[in-house]
């Protein structure tokens, strides 16, 4: 039991670097794309030390979080063995779940490389958009590992639909104020 316990531990903690890598960095990308309205010695001061932080973010912190996540929750699946895996579903959906997330992530990764190439990904609005994808993996990871096999997939996929969609009302009410604000 201490070392299911100590595995768990350390996946939860691998957990919370990762995802706060995964909110942070998206925000240094919109911090990015707001540069290009700067004048030119300071877009490229902020460019540059931006790209720098994007970048050790990723390789340094979130990348290795996520790996160790994925380590330490394969190693709890391997603790608690083959027949409770069989019969624990909403740990098949946690694992898909946890499996596009880190598509999520290392496409991340990828505009790091483009942004640094000087090519436009998307607008400042569009990755504050963007930023919002690991909130609803966030919530339904949680949910499905606290409540495992007593949640109702179907009422917990159209919740987290719904958390999407007052996300997203949100970000475009949020959107209008600062619009009207310049």
């Amino acid at each position: 039991m201490t070392s299911y316990l100590i595995l768990k531990s350390l996946h939860l903690v691998a957990m919370v670097a990762w995802f706060a890598g995964l909110f942070y960095l998206v925000r240094l990308f919109v911090y990015h794309v707001e540069a290009e309205q700067k004048p030119l010695a300071a877009k490229t001061v902020l460019q540059e030390q931006l790209g720098i932080m994007e970048e050790r973010l990723f390789r340094i912190i979130m990348r290795p979080a996520m790996l160790a996540t994925w380590v330490f929750g394969l190693a709890l699946i391997y603790e608690r063995g083959m027949d409770w895996f069989k019969v624990n579903h909403w740990l098949h959906l946690k694992l898909l779940l946890v499996f596009l997330l880190s598509g999520y992530s290392e496409y991340l990764g990828k505009i790091i490389k483009r942004l640094a190439h000087g090519e436009k990904v998307m607008s400042a609005y569009q990755f504050r958009l963007f930023n919002e994808i690991p909130t609803l993996f966030l919530l339904a990871i949680i949910l499905l590992a606290v409540f495992k096999n007593l949640v109702n997939f179907g009422y917990t996929f159209i919740s987290i639909l719904v958390v999407g969609l007052f996300l997203f009302l949100f970000a475009k009410m949020y959107r209008r104020i600062r619009l009207q604000k310049k």
